[in-house]
């Protein structure tokens, strides 16, 4: 496989990665296109390889932008604007578990913790069912959040090694 056709193909896979994890497949697609260019590009640059429109280029790099994953750059005596993604794979895995604990994870503690205090007879089954598995799944859910603050806290060589250690 040649190198044109394995950016293409790479492009394509980050796309659908990106939609099965609910994703942008085209917010994906520029983020990997960024990830595999060695200068930062223009937004004409996107929109020429990925075959997008401006309004979309425009959307997609404001939504990358606000995700943390790519920045803005500018060059002395140009007006183009360029755009430049992090390629450190720990720092966008942090940027991104970062983004999606704020943006999923957090809404969910907080109304698991307001259920988790509704009041009832524990001898009613209904309830009983219902207090168990709100407090089991918020238990579960702050050990998912402690486990992202810990990611975004550590080094990546002692974040891999105290995982594996739970495995060996």
């Amino acid at each position: 496989m040649e190198l044109t056709e394995a950016k293409q193909k790479f492009i394509e896979s980050w796309g659908k990665l990106g939609s099965e994890w609910g994703i942008n497949r085209t917010m994906a697609q520029v983020h990997a296109l960024l990830l595999i260019s060695p200068e930062a590009l223009t937004t004409e640059e996107l929109m020429e390889t990925l075959s997008i429109s401006r309004g979309n280029a425009n959307m997609t790099l404001r939504d990358l932008m606000g995700w943390g994953l790519i920045e803005k750059q500018h060059r002395a005596g140009e007006r183009k604007e360029y755009f430049y993604a992090d390629k450190d794979a720990w720092n966008i895995a942090r940027q991104v578990a970062k983004e999606r604990r704020k943006r999923e994870l957090d809404p969910v503690l907080k109304v698991l913790d307001e259920l988790s205090k509704v009041e009832g007879d524990l001898n009613d089954p209904e309830f009983k069912t219902f207090n168990k598995s709100i407090n089991d799944i918020n238990e579960l859910a702050k050990n998912v959040d402690k486990t992202i603050d810990t990611m975004l806290k550590a080094e990546e060589n002692w974040f891999w090694g105290s995982i594996f250690k739970i495995f060996r």
